[in-house]
């Protein structure tokens, strides 16, 4: 034998083979067509299958696929020219892309991205009253602030930030405090106001105790005023040497910003929420530290260095972003269905979970988080295959008789909105890729966030979950919210003239994974109490 069969883990009347390179047929089993596609193969790890029962007409059947006015995947594949539709079939995997499951540590919203400290141990150093390093980017370009409480600042807290930082002194605090202490913004906050720029009140100087306020002593002393609860307005000079500066309430959920991400960790330790920041400074020109230097001056004084991506998945885990507002019964074209309406707390937007079925114990549901797409989904743009995702996601449930497609709004474009989309679209036209046109438009290449998604599952009663997706990073982004993802299914959908680059792109430069994940353990692709039935059966059907 050559190699092995097993089971479809949705469907039993589909197989899946095990070896790279696929010389044979597999056997019929209960009237459907599965054949291998000879001296071809998606992935190292992935076989194209066609399916004729289960009424999927985006799955690859003969009827839905090979008449493809601008031709498909299986008529290209059968093509005995040896042409494919495009370079993915035959491009080298990346190495982000040949285990698609990953370990239990990645995605694990307390586990520190590589070469940080941990959010925890942060704020054990915060209420010690020391400093810790807060990273704002886990790239090249980044900024890293010195914080503390504010409650704690001492004279030599203050000259170790003068020396290593940029000379300003900020004291971050919210609204409330602002207003009672009558510290007015130095501009008006506008519509128009750039939402990712700091917020600065008027300057201030402690009256009481201080000479000119420039001095760390100095220093210490209006920012342990400015912390204090029974400050009042009458005790402060105006302009001085401290620069308040205002937190935009949400904190780092809202704005990933250093005020915001300073003010969080103060109030995540149980202190006064007040906090001391300071940029680093390189002192060989004066410019933004770099992430190298940052890294040296933490190993130095020891002090832990965080970024504020983990500080977002850590109150993201920790805090309820969402609430339930509606369920509504939901008759559609595929099915009966249940719709659930949630509101985030955060910015408003509602977001929808359809529903099939009992959920029961919340035990290997089947699961599509699908990102919101207008021009896909709802006028069926051909440059994407978002709503044939939906699509297929919406018959797959139905005919498993129980699952769930929870619909995310506000990730329009990876996140970028509706009309940074069409303009990298018409950068498209002109010969760029979907990466290379975010990254020329200045955007993120991908700008989602699965932490809702992942809260709403968890309110409708899913612990753990075969996912329906070609994206590695869904995947990740689901763990640690309570739910664990104990299968993958693929989801793949006709590839046209329109997209074939789009899902190109996808693969090569996004890591997307179109096929099956058996090239690593079994077990993380199939339901683990079937596991062991379902192989034997599956080499012995193997021919």
């Amino acid at each position: 034998m050559e190699c092995a069969s097993f089971l479809h883990p949705l469907f039993p009347h589909i197989f899946i083979n095990s070896s790279y390179r696929f010389p044979r047929c597999f056997a019929v089993r209960r009237g459907v067509e599965i054949r291998l596609f000879r001296k071809r193969w998606l992935n190292s790890s992935c076989c194209a299958v066609g399916v004729s029962e289960i009424g999927a007409g985006n799955l690859f059947d003969d009827n839905s696929l090979k008449g493809a006015e601008n031709g498909s995947l299986l008529g290209s594949l059968n093509d005995e020219s040896g042409s494919a539709p495009f370079g993915t079939l035959d491009a080298e995997i990346t190495p982000e892309t040949i285990d698609f499951f990953v370990s239990d540590a990645d995605g694990d919203p307390d586990c520190p991205s590589k070469g940080f400290d941990s959010i925890k141990q942060a704020l054990n150093t915060l209420r010690q009253g020391k400093i810790v390093i807060v990273v704002d980017d886990e790239n090249e370009d980044v900024e890293g602030n010195l914080i503390m409480a504010a409650s704690h600042a001492t004279p030599e807290q203050m000259a170790f930030m003068v020396k290593n930082g940029s000379g300003i002194v900020s004291v971050g605090m919210k609204e409330e405090d602002l207003e009672r202490l009558k510290l007015p913004l130095m501009s008006p906050e506008t519509e128009d106001e750039d939402s990712s720029a700091p917020t600065f009140t008027i300057t201030v100087d402690a009256k009481t105790g201080t000479s000119t306020g420039v001095s760390a002593s100095d220093r210490a002393k209006t920012v342990l005023a400015l912390s204090s609860p029974d400050s009042n307005p009458n005790d402060f000079r105006k302009p001085g040497h401290i620069f308040p500066l205002k937190y935009r309430n949400g904190g780092v959920l809202r704005r990933a910003g250093h005020t915001e991400a300073s003010v969080d960790l103060i109030m995540l330790t149980g202190l006064r929420p007040v906090s001391v920041l300071s940029t680093v400074i390189d002192p060989a020109d004066g410019s933004i530290a770099s992430l190298p230097f940052l890294r040296k001056l933490a190993l130095e004084h020891s002090i832990p260095i965080v970024s504020i991506t983990d500080l977002i998945r850590y109150r993201r885990k920790r805090e309820k972003l969402v609430e339930r507002t509606a369920i509504s019964r939901l008759p559609t074209k595929w099915g009966l269905f249940q719709s659930y309406c949630y509101r985030s707390k955060l910015d408003g937007t509602e977001h929808i979970a359809i529903v099939k079925g009992d959920i029961g114990n919340g035990q290997d549901v089947l699961v599509r988080v699908h990102s919101e797409c207008l021009t896909g989904d709802i006028f069926g743009s051909a440059r994407c295959d978002c709503g044939n995702q939906l699509d297929l996601a919406m018959q797959l449930i139905e005919k498993a008789g129980r699952g769930v497609v929870v619909y995310l709004r506000g990730h329009e474009g990876r996140g970028i909105g509706l009309g940074h989309k069409l303009r990298a679209y018409n950068l498209q036209d002109q010969g760029h890729d979907t990466v290379q046109a975010n990254i020329e438009l200045g955007l993120a290449v991908d700008a989602r966030e699965y932490g809702i998604g992942a809260q709403i599952l968890r309110d409708i009663g899913v612990q753990t979950m075969r996912l329906m997706t070609n994206n590695p990073a869904k995947f990740i982004g689901l763990k640690g919210y309570g739910l664990a993802v104990i299968g993958r299914v693929p989801v793949l959908t006709p590839i046209t003239e329109e997209n074939k680059r789009y899902l190109e792109t996808k693969r090569t430069k996004m890591g997307h994974v179109y096929g099956s994940d058996l090239q690593g353990p079994l077990a993380g692709f199939m339901k683990s109490s079937v596991n062991e039935k379902e192989s034997s059966e599956g080499e012995s059907n193997a021919e």
